[in-house]
């Protein structure tokens, strides 16, 4: 039975920070909801906009929270928050650990592995439901660390919804393991290859927290 850590404090805007690349889409949010609040008392149209707006600019404040995160020790920590959805072994040894990320959860990933970012590869592709098999297909950034356990590959998929992928740090970074490296908006996913003889600790169907959640096996 997998024995990885996955609890962690509850997430909050308050105690932690905004993500980064939330900008384009939290500004107009916000400010529309503030415009219409301040209008709300004089103008019968701006009052039926403020509830709505209000309730939105709430949600994006919620998507695009970034709390801070005590990461823990191990080889292979989870680069997201979600859940896992397959794990399929590949035929060059590696393991694919899949791990799907709802509208609902902190969208910043993070390094699974300390070490220096090698390539970091923009695909164009379609945006089917990241739970779909079909979304291997999708617009991705494909990641390799250079570490101690190897090369480590990472993808981040877009989903139906997400239709950007905001990388923060470029080809050559040294990362720490568990720092932020990118974002991915609203639902979607992320595919993390383990290196052959690296065991897996966690199960399909399992929830992980991105830089807390082990995923392998000493």
């Amino acid at each position: 039975m997998p024995h990885s850590q996955t609890s962690a404090p509850r997430d909050g805007v308050l105690k932690g920070r905004l993500a980064r690349g939330a900008s384009p889409w939290l500004l107009p949010t916000v400010a529309t909801a503030a415009l219409s609040l301040a209008r709300s008392r004089s103008s019968k149209k701006a009052a039926a906009l403020a509830v709505p707006s209000t309730a939105l600019a709430a949600g994006m404040l919620w998507f695009f929270r970034d709390p801070e995160r005590e990461i823990t020790q191990g080889r292979v920590i989870s680069p997201a928050d979600g859940v896992v959805q397959s794990i399929m072994p590949w035929k060059d040894g590696r393991t694919r650990v899949a791990i799907f990320m709802s509208p609902l959860n902190v969208h910043v990933n993070r390094a699974p592995l300390a070490g220096t970012v090698t390539s970091v590869e923009h695909i164009p592709g379609g945006y089917v439901p990241a739970f779909n098999k079909e979304s291997e297909n999708n617009e991705r950034v494909v990641w390799h660390f250079d570490t101690d356990l190897g090369d480590i590959e990472m993808i981040q998929i877009a989903g139906a919804v997400a239709r950007r992928i905001v990388p923060y740090v470029p080809s050559g970074t040294k990362v720490e393991q568990g720092e932020r490296v990118g974002l991915i908006r609203f639902g979607s996913r992320v595919d993390l290859y383990l290196p052959e003889g690296v065991e897996v600790d966690v199960e399909v169907g399992q929830k992980t927290v991105a830089g807390v959640t082990r995923l392998d096996r000493d």
